[in-house]
């Protein structure tokens, strides 16, 4: 399978909104009907439409969200987790995760990192009370994160604290290590914590939809990845995976939430025994 990496661990984050390059989380935006993108998140998008077809991009979009929807529901309702920590979170949409979590405990915390300044910048707009954050970091330097003081005055790592990796490991590449990235928020994770994660897969992915992925990032400020069943499952390491496993997204606790039906996801929850 082609992969297409990018050497070194990547330039530091950058401080101003990238506007000469399509985004990831602007592109998400454009796919799930948002209005927080540019022209040139959309014309990257009309180029993964051409490939792939618009409506197999914006189900696969929509499919993710109502995964993530789910799994801060199972976790907060039935998990009792009042921690969450959302990395690579994009745009803000309907539904975001401290929203999800608040309606089980409004006590509930949340902290939200991306790595484009665009989702601080709209995000924190929106923030209604000091019990969720925005943190501008790269993922790709986990200890960035873990020890910013932002999140640390916030989460409280002695507790089970839930993170969500949801559709992000497949912008990062093989030399970049996901299994190291999610293993640094293992090892700070207490006893009864979970992840989440979220990932195209090729699996089932024709070639022709696997190079429109592809093409559709060539331009993007991040690459495209995507991994076999097998790889997705070992992101998983450290963690037991809970029922159904790691499935396609809509089947994962299936609910009336509207949720389309595709073929281009795997995700799952995970527990920290």
């Amino acid at each position: 399978m082609e992969r297409r990496p990018r050497p070194g661990a990547g330039p530091a984050v950058p401080t101003e909104v990238p506007l000469g390059q399509p985004t990831a989380a602007r592109m998400y935006d454009e796919a799930l009907g948002g209005k927080d993108h540019f022209a040139i998140d959309r014309t990257a998008n009309s180029r993964l439409y051409g490939a792939i077809g618009e409506e197999r991009v914006r189900n696969t979009a929509m499919e993710n969200r109502r995964f993530l929807g789910r799994a801060v529901e199972y976790l907060s309702r039935e998990c009792g987790v009042r921690q969450f920590l959302d990395v690579g979170s994009g745009l803000p949409t309907v539904r975001n995760t401290h929203q999800i979590a608040k309606e089980a405990d409004p006590d509930s915390r949340v902290v939200y990192v991306d790595i484009d300044p665009i989702v601080a910048v709209h995000g924190r707009a929106l923030l209604a009370d000091d019990n969720t954050r925005i943190v501008t970091a790269d993922m790709r330097r986990p200890e960035t994160i873990l020890d910013d003081p932002q999140l640390n005055g916030l989460l409280d790592f002695s507790e089970p604290v839930a993170v969500l990796f949801v559709a992000v490991f497949h912008f990062i590449t093989d030399e970049d290590d996901p299994a190291r990235i999610v293993r640094a928020f293992r090892e700070r994770q207490a006893p009864g914590s979970y992840v989440t994660i979220s990932h195209l897969c090729a699996d089932g992915m024709a070639e022709s939809e696997q190079q429109g992925w592809y093409s559709g990032f060539s331009g993007a400020t991040v690459p495209m990845v995507l991994r076999t069943e097998p790889e997705v499952q070992g992101l998983f390491e450290g963690y037991d995976l809970v029922e159904p496993g790691l499935v396609r997204p809509w089947r994962w606790r299936p609910s009336d939430d509207g949720s389309p039906r595709t073929d281009s996801l795997l995700g799952g929850v995970a527990r920290l025994g």
